[in-house]
């Protein structure tokens, strides 16, 4: 009696578990195709502008995918800055540019954010003799056009009449 009970047992067992791989079949068949993925090129120009004219431009680029990843350029030192404990810390001197392209609905948006810093002027230093450093800060969110330029933002510097204007251009990939 206990086997007859044992071999039911396992039969049932067994059934449950062929009909779950055949629901697991047949739901994977359900499923939608995976989401095409496509790359872009973008084109930053940091451009430096004098009293309404263009006197520099630096030039950055990046290639990324529309999949809603984050993506960094660096190009910078690292500064060991000796804190009050005596420890050092390392602060990031140069550009740092992240983008993202966010496709959830049609238009497809663009975030970028650029951080730019540099040592001040040589003469000047702060408090206890350590140098200063200059920071600017552009970022926005935009609807992305491809094949045309788009400024994301624009920057005055207080001392003087220069305007830093970050510029960037999309572009598809085949």
């Amino acid at each position: 009696m206990h086997r007859k009970i044992a071999v039911i047992a396992i039969l049932l067992l067994l059934c449950g578990v062929m009909f779950a791989k055949a629901e697991d079949s047949t739901d994977s068949s359900k499923q939608s195709p995976p989401k095409q993925v496509t790359a872009y090129h973008l084109e930053f120009a940091l451009n430096e502008l004098d009293d309404g004219k263009k006197v520099n431009t630096r030039h950055y680029s990046m290639n990324l995918t529309d999949d809603n990843t984050m993506e960094d350029l660096k190009i910078g030192t690292r500064v060991p800055v000796e804190t009050e404990s005596g420890k050092f810390e390392y602060l990031d001197v140069g550009t740092n540019i992240t983008a993202r392209l966010v496709q959830y609905k049609l238009p497809m948006s663009l975030d970028v954010r650029a951080n730019v810093s540099n040592f001040a002027i040589p003469g000047e230093v702060g408090h206890g003799g350590r140098p200063l450093l200059r920071q600017m800060v552009i970022s926005g969110s935009t609807i992305a056009v491809i094949d045309k330029p788009i400024i994301i933002g624009s920057v005055d510097d207080p001392d003087s009449k220069r305007e830093f204007q970050l510029e960037v251009t999309l572009t598809r990939l085949k």
